[in-house]
Order: structure tokens, then sequence, then C-alpha cells
């Protein structure tokens, strides 16, 4: 199809027309003309005071399938992400059965063809996840996995992740941790804090996942691999992989957007909406996390979208299961972390391509068009019936935010608001 994007503001680092206000014209799925006053025979949409970006693309996404489509499934999970603004999601391995193997790679890669959205499913280190034995990196990876990480489960025997780093490195792929050592971490489900003293529970210490980062980067600078780090949630994970990066270690990072702008005082009241792994924190954690991105440290924002029907989040916050549904939101929950709109691209459609050596979609003309289109300054009603995703557990529900996707673009094919 044709699109003609009147008067947008590029927000494209890469673009020749960076910052400027420009017509976008898009034929047969690619930009043809960028320009001003442009005439075509296309579906025109005015675009004045908005933002055309890159789409985003996000480095942490759980869905159901295989095996768990009663929480998501594909269709409905990229519907979601493409309401959300992202063209690009790398599915996390935590399925039943989790993907472990060649099949299951290419199992997915085939139901995702001719997608509006391009899904990277990231192969698991371990066989079923269970951090024993090393899976079949190497198959997966020549069925087009483009990395390797448990998920939800962090890999505690170093001895495996060292194996796994060295074997990676041999074909050019990235491992990347969940860092949080299971020993100190025990079954505690909230940060250990004033909070968690106050709620009577015992709490996970940020020394469980601190010290989980501090061993990988020792692996990491011990076989000269590169690393990346899932979801970190503390002021001192910040300031170690701070400190690897002025070494010259290979050791990229992200956040998910949810500890940008939650602590755990919103446990007070026992909501397990807000139950997440890793926990909330405290505000001088979430102080350091804006800190580490504006200063480079963490290099990108993920959704962590974590899908749950009803029965496992609507009970007791003790049983109740960990995660929220982000993609739709992500963007305006940045936003509502007071990022700039030139840091959002940049943490949510640049970096995380990067880090998975994905090529980075560019606004010029001759390129493919794979863009996202939104008016930063909008206000909208996230309900049930705005929700794109199979679930809906997500403490932003019947909240108004700020930040609204208007359009998304990618393979010639459009969503739109």
């Amino acid at each position: 199809m044709n699109l003609l994007i009147k008067s947008a503001t590029i927000s494209d680092p890469g673009s020749p027309f960076y910052q400027q206000v420009a017509d976008v014209l898009i034929e047969k799925g690619h930009i043809t003309k960028i320009g001003q006053n442009i005439d075509a025979d296309a579906d025109t949409f005015e675009a004045e005071g908005k933002y055309l970006s890159p789409g985003f693309f996000d480095l942490n996404c759980n869905i159901g399938e295989l095996g768990l489509e009663t929480k998501e499934d594909l269709r409905t999970g990229t519907r979601a992400a493409a309401a959300g603004g992202f063209t690009g999601v790398a599915l996390m391995p935590n399925t039943q059965p989790p993907v472990h193997s060649k099949a299951e790679i290419e199992y997915l890669m085939n139901r995702a063809k001719n997608n509006l959205v391009d899904v990277y499913p990231l192969g698991a280190i371990s066989y079923k996840r269970e951090g024993k034995d090393m899976a079949e990196m190497y198959d997966m990876y020549q069925s087009g996995a483009k990395a390797f990480t448990d998920g939800n489960r962090p890999v505690q025997d170093a001895g495996l992740m060292e194996r796994a780093l060295l074997y990676a490195q041999g074909f050019g792929a990235l491992i990347l941790s969940y860092p949080e050592d299971t020993a100190i971490a025990g079954k505690a489900k909230v940060h250990e804090g004033v909070v968690s003293t106050l709620l009577g529970m015992k709490g996970i210490p940020s020394l469980a996942e601190e010290l989980m980062i501090a061993r990988d980067l020792y692996l990491a600078e011990y076989t000269g691999s590169r690393i990346h780090f899932s979801t970190i949630s503390t002021e001192r994970s910040v300031e170690l992989i701070r400190e690897a990066k002025k070494k010259g270690l290979q050791v990229t990072c992200d956040v998910a957007v949810h500890h940008l702008v939650l602590t755990d005082e919103a446990l007070l009241g026992f909501d397990s909406l807000y139950k997440v792994k890793p926990p909330l924190r405290t505000q001088k954690d979430v102080n350091a996390l804006h800190a580490g991105l504006k200063d480079g440290t963490i290099d990108a924002i993920v959704s962590q979208h974590t899908p749950h029907e009803v029965e496992f989040k609507n009970v007791e916050f003790e049983v109740a299961e960990y995660g929220m549904v982000a993609l739709q939101t992500a963007f305006s929950i940045a936003l509502k972390a007071k990022l700039p709109v030139d840091m959002i691209v940049k943490k949510m459609a640049v970096n995380p391509r990067k880090i998975l050596n994905v090529e980075i979609p560019v606004i010029a003309e001759g390129q493919k068009a794979n863009v996202v289109l939104f008016d930063k300054d909008a206000e909208w009603e996230y309900l049930k019936i705005t929700n794109w995703s199979k679930s809906y557990n997500s403490p932003f529900i019947g909240q108004k935010l700020k930040g609204s996707i208007l359009l998304t673009y990618n393979n010639n094919k459009l969503f739109k608001a």
C-alpha cells in the first residue's frame, strides 16, 4: 500500500532529515521521497506536530506460543506490539516446551512470516532451561536465533555460563544474562527494605542481582566475550556495568520500562499487578537507572511484556505470578518517566537492534519503510476494551496515559490506531 505522511518531525539520528519537518512518501513498502509539499496518489496522514521514527524494537518479550497460548499467541502478541509502535520483538524462550532446539526456532519463525512485526526467537542456553546441559545453540543459530538466554531463569552454574560464552563466541552469537543469585534471593517475592518490613514479607536483597552481575562480568572478561544483562534494577548494578564499560568490556544492558516509574511503595496495597521480577526497588535505585540511561551505561529500554490469565494474577500476592503486559504501554510509560523523545528513540528503536545485530531502519529515500508515527502530547485511555493483548494484567489499565501511537508501518503493512 502507498502512504503519504505530511509534515512529520523526523526523529531518526541516522536520517539525513533528522529533526527536520518533512513529508514522507511510502510506496510498495519503501520510502520513495522525502521533502516538502509532496503530492501523490496515496493514503494521506496529516502529521503536523507529530514525530516519525524507526519502529521500536523490544529485546524482552514473552509470548505464550509454544504451549501457553491462553496467555498470548503470536497473533495477539504482535498485534499488541504494533499498537505500541513496535515493529520488532525478541521472544524469550519461556514457553512449554522451551525454545531449546532448532525445531522450536523454525516453528516460531515460520509462524511469524508475513507479519507487520519482525519476530526474533531467542534460544535457550541450557536444555529445557534447567541450567545443567548446554542446549543445541549452534543449530538454533543456523535456524535464525541471534542470541541465547534462559529467560527468567538465571544460569546458576558458573561453569555452564563460561562454556556458553566461549561457545557462542565461535559463531558470533550473543549471550543474555538474567542476573539473580537464587541462593540469596530464595523464595522471597519483593525487594528487601523498609517496604518489605512493613508488609511483613521476606525480601530479595539487591545483592542477589549484583553478585550475579559481578560474576558474569568476570566471566565475560576472562573469555573475551560479549554479554548482555537483561532488566537490571539496582543502583550498584548500574555502577558495576559502568565500571566494566570503562575497562573496555563488551557489555550491554537493558532496563524494564516499569522500573523507571514505579517503586516498591506501590506494593503497600498488596496489589499483585505490581508483582514483577526483578522486584520493584527504591526511589534511589530508580534515580540511578535514570542516570545510567542518561550517561549511556544502560543501552536499551524493554517492555518485559509478560501476559498471564486472570486466575494467575487475581489471587493472593504470595502465590500470584510475576509480570505485566507492557507492549502497548511501553512508550507512554517511558514518557511518564519524563524521558525525552530522542532518548526514547535511541533506547527503544536504535540500540536494541544494535545489540542483537539486526539491521537498523533509516528514514531516507530508497530505504525500506519501517516506521512509527506518534504524538507525545496526546492522551489516551488504557482500558480492557482498548487493550490489544489477550491478557490484561497491567496496573495501568483504567488510567489516562500520555503519548499516543498513531500508526505503525513495516513489511508493507499498516497498523493504524
